[in-house]
C-alpha cells in the first residue's frame, strides 16, 4: 500500500494540480491559518459585542464572521489561480465598480459614525473602498510596468490620475485612514517602480503637505491626534480599556471566553479585536498572530522581488505592502502609539467588507507569485540549478 501525502500528483496537468504545484504552499497555508484564527478569535468577542448592540444571539457576530470566512477564502482561491493578465483585468473591473460606487455613497450609501462609506444590502454593509485599494495597486503597477515600455503610454499619468481620484472619493466620504493606507502603498509601488529619486522626495514633501492639510480640515482628525498628544485633558476610555484588557492578559491569558475587560471596550470585535484576544490569550497568542502576519508579508515580499516581470514584481510587493500596513496600523492604535483610528485586522477583525476584500488581496498577490515559465528573475533560476547540483 502507498501513501501519497500530496493531494495531487506532479504529472496531473488540470488546472487544480497545476495550481497547487506552482502556489507557495507556505504562504497559502499561514492565510489559511490566520483566516481560522479570524473565526475562533470571534467565538471569543461575539458574546461582549452581541450585548453592547442589542443583539439576542450570543454568537451573532461569530455566525457572520464564519460566513464572511468561507466568503473570503472562496475568494482567495478563485483569484490566486488566476494568470496575470486576468489578474490586471480582474483589477480594472473591480476599481471600475467600486469608483462607481463610491460616486453614488452620497446618494444610496448608509452613514454611519458621521460617515458615508458603505452601501447598505439587505443585512450586509458593502464598504467599495476595501475592494478598490488592491484593484487601485495593482492598476498603478501596471501602468507603472507600460511606461517603463517606453511606447508612449502614459501611464505615470494615468497612474496618479487613478490615485488622486480615489483620495479625493475617500476624503469625501470622509475617510483619512484608508486615504493614508493607499497613499503610502502606492508611494512605495512607485518607489519599486524604477522612478527618479527627485520624483520620490516630491511625493513625500506633497504628502507631508497633505497631512497637514487634513488635520486642519478635518475635526475629527484634530480631535483624535489632539486625545493622542494630551490623553490627561480628553475622554480617553476607549483606548484605556483597550490596553487595561491588553495588560490583564499577561504572559498566558485568562483563557477562552474568561475575558472581562473586553465587554468594556466598545469595538472590541471589529478595531479593537487584538485587544480582546490578548486578554484570553496572552502574549504568547499576540506574538504568534504577530509573527504569522510578519511570515506573510515578509515571504511576499521576497517571493515578489524575485520575479522577471517588470508588473508582477511591483503589484505583488505592493499588495503585501497593503496588508502589512494595515496590520501595523491596527496593532499599534491597541497598543496606544499612534492615535486612534477605524482600521480593521486583516481576517481577525469582524467584518464582511474587510474579510472578502482582504481574501481578493491576498488572492491577487499570491496568484502574481506563483511559479510559471520564466516567472523568476535569472539570478534566482541560476541560484535553484545550482542548489538541485549533486
Amino acid at each position: 500500500m502507498t501513501f501519497q501525502s500530496q493531494p495531487f500528483a506532479r504529472t496531473d496537468r488540470s488546472a487544480l494540480g497545476v495550481w497547487w504545484w506552482t502556489m507557495d504552499r507556505f504562504l497559502l497555508g499561514a492565510v489559511a491559518v490566520l483566516m481560522c484564527l479570524g473565526v475562533a478569535l470571534s467565538f471569543g468577542t461575539s458574546p461582549a459585542a452581541a450585548v453592547r448592540t442589542g443583539m439576542h444571539d450570543p454568537f451573532h457576530y461569530a455566525v457572520r464572521q464564519t460566513i464572511f470566512g468561507l466568503g473570503g477564502a472562496a475568494i482567495l482561491l478563485s483569484m490566486s489561480m488566476l494568470t496575470p493578465r486576468g489578474v490586471r483585468r480582474a483589477a480594472f473591473v473591480i476599481y471600475i465598480l467600486s469608483i462607481l460606487v463610491m460616486m453614488a455613497l452620497p446618494i444610496i450609501g448608509h452613514s454611519a459614525k458621521g460617515a458615508d462609506r458603505w452601501l447598505q444590502l439587505g443585512g450586509f454593509s458593502l464598504q467599495p473602498s476595501e475592494f478598490m485599494k488592491p484593484a487601485l495597486i495593482v492598476m498603478a503597477a501596471w501602468m507603472f510596468a507600460e511606461a517603463q515600455k517606453g511606447e508612449g503610454v502614459p501611464g505615470v499619468s494615468i497612474a496618479f490620475g487613478l490615485y488622486l481620484l480615489a483620495v479625493m472619493l475617500l476624503l469625501l466620504q470622509p475617510d483619512v485612514g484608508q486615504t493614508i493606507l493607499i497613499t503610502t502603498a502606492f508611494g512605495v509601488t512607485f518607489f519599486m517602480a524604477g522612478v527618479p529619486l527627485r520624483w520620490i522626495v516630491a511625493l513625500g514633501a506633497a504628502a507631508m503637505s497633505g497631512l497637514v492639510a487634513i488635520y486642519f480640515a478635518f475635526s475629527h482628525v484634530y480631535e483624535r491626534v489632539h486625545k493622542f498628544l494630551s490623553p490627561n485633558k480628553t475622554d480617553t476610555h476607549q483606548i484605556d480599556k483597550a490596553t487595561a484588557a491588553i495588560s490583564a492578559g499577561g504572559l498566558f491569558g485568562r483563557g477562552p471566553g474568561e475575558g472581562l475587560l473586553k465587554r468594556q471596550v466598545p469595538d472590541v470585535h471589529t478595531d479593537f479585536a487584538y485587544a480582546g484576544a490578548a486578554e484570553e490569550y496572552g502574549l504568547i497568542l499576540s506574538l504568534c498572530l504577530i509573527g504569522l502576519f510578519a511570515f506573510v508579508v515578509v515571504r511576499g515580499l521576497q517571493r515578489a522581488m524575485k520575479m522577471a516581470d517588470p508588473f508582477e514584481q511591483v503589484a505583488a510587493a505592493g499588495l503585501f505592502v497593503l496588508v502589512g500596513q494595515q496590520v501595523c496600523i491596527n496593532v499599534a492604535v491597541n497598543l496606544n502609539i499612534i492615535p486612534t483610528k477605524g482600521m480593521t485586522l486583516p481576517f481577525i477583525s469582524y467584518g464582511g467588507s474587510s474579510m472578502l476584500a482582504m481574501g481578493l488581496t491576498l488572492g491577487l498577490a499570491l496568484a502574481l507569485t506563483r511559479r510559471r515559465p520564466g516567472a523568476y528573475s535569472p539570478t534566482d533560476a541560476i541560484a535553484r540549478a545550482g542548489a538541485a547540483l549533486p
